[in-house]
């Protein structure tokens, strides 16, 4: 008998883990499109706030301009992250398809 042992971070099978992994990935990735809706919304309530109070626009519209910037620099980060990992779990399922099967096959020669 031949035994295959991968580490599979407590889940029962690799399709469970992928799944799990998978959810994960879209877990972060919802939440980084929420936090981008949230600040695309306190923006425009920066903006309608500024206009209703002329005399605190330079100030107040600055200071939402640069939260704003280093938020959407911090989800675009978050997105490209999301999108590396995405493209690795895409990768590794491959890979492991090609071995799962590349096994299989010399197991069954055997």
């Amino acid at each position: 008998g031949r035994s295959i042992s991968y580490d599979l971070d407590g889940e029962e099978s690799y399709g469970a883990y992928l799944r799990r992994e998978s959810a994960q990935i879209s877990d972060a990735y919802s939440s980084s499109d929420r936090s981008l809706s949230e600040l695309e919304g306190k923006f425009r309530q920066g903006q309608e706030q500024g206009g209703r109070e002329e005399s605190r626009l330079g100030d107040s519209f600055l200071g939402l301009l640069l939260h704003a910037r280093a938020l959407l620099r911090e989800t675009r980060h978050v997105s490209s992250g999301l999108r590396d990992k995405y493209d690795l779990l895409a990768l590794t399922v491959r890979s492991h398809g090609a071995r799962l099967s590349r096994l299989k096959n010399d197991y069954l020669r055997a």
